[in-house]
């Protein structure tokens, strides 16, 4: 069974390794082989999206406009695979997710036609507690599987929906700052400072880490890794703080989307609770082996019950990044691929669906690669190709096979990888 410090070092550190360089390698290589991949796959689709999509077009694809475009639509799929992530460590499935964030934003919408911001907020996030709650309830203790109770809840959960916002209507969003959740940016003096913060932090963190382990990890390897990120950090700051309005547009946009710094907050939390808590340690326990949890003092229902429960609250807050980026509710937020498209980039990022092995970051990762997939193929539009002649790659159709494959490829990874550790 994987344990918390065997699954992330750092809130922000992707890997651990021994002393010295050589060594990092070879304990990197030996845990490939082993079956323990990790963030590897992601990583590695991400980079042959980027190139294949790159190359195709690089003047649209690789544009400041298309980057910002990219993490704000991913954002939202992130932070509902987080959520659906506390369901996968217990080996458990919330089918729900996506309506549970589409309740709770029609919740948030309806309300701010009458009420201020701030009572709003707090309805519409103890409606999706609730919503998580209820179905903690019914799998922990009720005893139903969690694929019964969340497929029901489908139903259940876009019945409210359609009530809410009164079937085929939709609710407009006219508050500034949940409109500017995801439409906004910071400036660019904000944005450098908010990437040098970053890199401060992530290594602080690795620095930290190094010290608790008696300097087991080698300043060499820090070094690459603060390397690696300082880079990628840096590169796409320097795009984003870019002009990206289009040129008749009445003021320049430039800046990080205020939803990057908001998503990465969510991470570091939730990377706390999970590697440093007791609550955390729990979770991975019980989704290695719940009879094995419960012989040793764990209570298993209230670990299962607390799960979905954040959960819930974790997909509210998803529904709210949803209506912010359309400025509206309507009974499809939350609904068509939005839960298997967070179901999907959790999965990918490395978080096994057979429980007790995943961290927040596979959800980062996951949904940057089912992000880039529908992101880059619209801007590839139609091509002609030999035998199969034209085709509109940007068509819903290739998006969805595309998708599709990524997450069976992803899931036979997990699963032999599985196999091969057994």
């Amino acid at each position: 069974m994987s344990t918390p410090s065997d699954l992330a070092v750092t809130d922000f550190a992707l890997d651990d390794g021994p002393v010295g360089l050589k060594a990092a390698s070879r304990s990197f290589v030996t845990r490939l082989r082993s079956g323990q991949l990790g963030w590897l796959p992601a990583g590695l689709a991400i980079f042959v999206l980027v190139g294949i999509f790159g190359m195709v077009n690089p003047d649209s694809f690789l544009s400041a406009l298309n980057l910002a475009n990219f993490l704000e639509q991913a954002s939202s799929v992130i932070v509902i695979a987080m959520a659906v992530s506390f369901a996968l460590l217990l080996g458990e499935i919330d089918l729900a997710a996506g309506f549970t964030a589409g309740v709770s934003a029609a919740v948030l919408a309806t309300r701010l036609q009458e009420w201020p911001l701030a009572p709003s907020i707090l309805l519409a996030t103890a409606v999706a507690i609730a919503l998580g709650m209820f179905t903690g309830f019914m799998v922990a203790r009720v005893g139903i599987p969690s694929f019964v109770v969340t497929l029901a809840n489908v139903l259940l959960f876009q019945g409210i929906l359609l009530l809410l916002v009164r079937d085929g209507g939709s609710v407009r969003i006219e508050n500034q700052a949940v409109k500017d959740l995801v439409g906004a940016s910071l400036t660019p003096s904000g944005s450098w400072l908010f990437a040098a913060a970053v890199i401060a932090l992530f290594a602080m963190s690795l620095l930290r880490q190094r010290q608790a382990t008696d300097n087991r990890e080698s300043l060499v390897v820090i070094a690459v890794k603060v390397g690696l990120l300082s880079a990628a950090t840096l590169i796409a700051t320097f795009v984003l703080v870019q002009n990206r309005a289009f040129p008749n547009a009445p003021a320049p946009i430039r800046g990080i989307p205020i939803v990057i710094p908001a998503v990465l907050v969510l991470v570091v939390v939730l990377n706390v609770l999970l590697n440093r808590t007791r609550f955390g340690r729990h979770m991975y326990a019980v989704g290695g082996n719940p009879e094995a949890a419960r012989r040793a003092g764990i209570n298993v229902q209230r670990v299962r019950l607390g799960a979905f429960t954040l959960c819930g609250l974790l997909a509210g807050i998803g529904g709210a990044f949803l209506a912010s980026r359309v400025n509206s509710v309507d009974p499809n937020t939350g609904a068509n691929d939005t839960l298997l498209l967070a179901v999907g980039a959790a999965v990918i990022g490395g978080t096994s669906l057979f429980g007790g092995k995943g961290r927040m970051m596979n959800a980062v990762l996951g949904g940057f690669v089912l992000a880039l997939i529908p992101n880059g193929l619209t801007l590839v539009g139609k091509r002609m190709l030999p035998l199969l002649g034209e085709i509109d790659f940007g068509s819903s159709g290739v998006k969805f096979i595309c998708a599709g494959a990524a997450l069976l490829v992803a899931s036979s990874v997990d699963a032999l990888s599985r196999q091969q550790q057994s």
